[in-house]
């Protein structure tokens, strides 16, 4: 029996959104909302150097403000709660444990020169893999480490295993976790937990069944079904949209405020705002005044574009 579907949002409340935000959040909305299914927001929280409680305020201003609603999550509350991650560690506790249990984690003590140093394979994106110096330490070696005043951050052994899936917009992918990715981080060595294992057991523990996100986190996408396999969690469809550029080829970011929100929300109102939003996603020929309900009924995935979107340089001042 098919699971009904539940979508979400899930920022990190760690700035203002900005217009790449705000298209991801429109489209994953979209998606939920013409199959008939649930919208949940979560905020993504676990930094606590970088998220403030205030930014999570602004954020679900910002949304309602646009007319993007949620049935279940922050300021609504809901039967998977608590849905701010840095409430939820107790559940990640949880997951690491069983992890750990079956021998699948150990402490790295490496710094970052010298895991460069070891000279480690790189995926197709740039990304160092992870050469396993800390896989198989003594006991006695981990000791002198942390002797010496290093604390170890702890990774998922990932052994040569291909993951492979079908995106619902870009199609087929496959990886092979150990040339790819190497053995990767599920918890810090100040003992804050990952993305990757935190964000696995919120899907897995509200049951949301379809992620809508960036394209630049369709990579990550194997690591995470790994852990969904290894938890025994049921992983949802994935669908990555393309990111939004400057006309110099930068994409946008909450660190150098582009297009973000407090200066959208003086210049447009939330349908203009909409309806350059829409006009980047394919749903329209042209920028126009349009409400989120009123794309609903026109909304396929088939419109919206797979290349990266670069973003006309007269929106950044008109």
């Amino acid at each position: 029996m098919a699971r009904a579907l539940r979508g979400r949002f899930a920022p990190s409340p760690s700035g203002r959104m900005h217009l790449g935000n705000l298209f991801s959040a429109l489209i994953a909305w979209l998606s939920a909302r013409s199959a008939g299914g649930t919208m949940v927001l979560r905020m993504e929280d676990l930094d606590p150097d970088r998220c403030r409680e205030e930014y999570a305020a602004q954020l679900a201003d910002d949304l309602a403000w646009l007319g993007l609603d949620w049935e279940e999550g922050y300021g609504v509350g809901g039967p998977h709660g608590p849905y701010r991650q840095s409430e939820r560690t107790h559940y990640y506790a949880e997951c690491f444990a069983a992890l750990e249990e079956r021998g699948l984690l150990y402490p790295c003590y490496c710094t970052r020169r010298e895991r460069l140093a070891a000279s480690a394979p790189h995926a197709s994106d740039g990304t160092v893999v992870y050469p396993g110096l800390c896989r198989d330490l003594s006991g006695e070696e981990r000791r002198r480490l942390e002797a010496e005043g290093r604390r170890g951050a702890w990774r998922l052994r990932v052994g040569e295993r291909e993951i492979s899936f079908t995106d619902g917009h870009y199609g087929l992918q496959r990886e092979n976790l150990a040339e790819d990715c190497g053995d990767f981080i599920v918890r810090r060595s100040d003992g804050v937990y990952a993305y990757q294992l935190a964000v696995v057991a919120d899907d897995g523990d509200m049951e949301i069944t379809q992620v809508v996100r960036g394209r630049d986190l369709l990579s990550s996408t194997p690591r995470q079904l790994y852990l969904y396999e290894l938890l025994g969690l049921e992983a949802p469809e994935f669908y990555h949209v393309p990111l939004l550029l400057a006309p110099d080829g930068r994409r946008l970011s909450k660190r150098e405020g582009d297009l973000d929100m407090g200066a959208l929300r003086q210049r447009l109102s939330p349908g203009q705002l909409t309806g350059r939003l829409a006009f980047l996603a394919g749903l329209l020929p042209r920028s126009e005044d349009v409400e989120p309900r009123e794309l609903i009924g026109a909304f396929s995935w088939e419109k919206v574009p797979k290349k990266d979107i670069f973003v006309p340089e007269k929106w950044f001042s008109a």
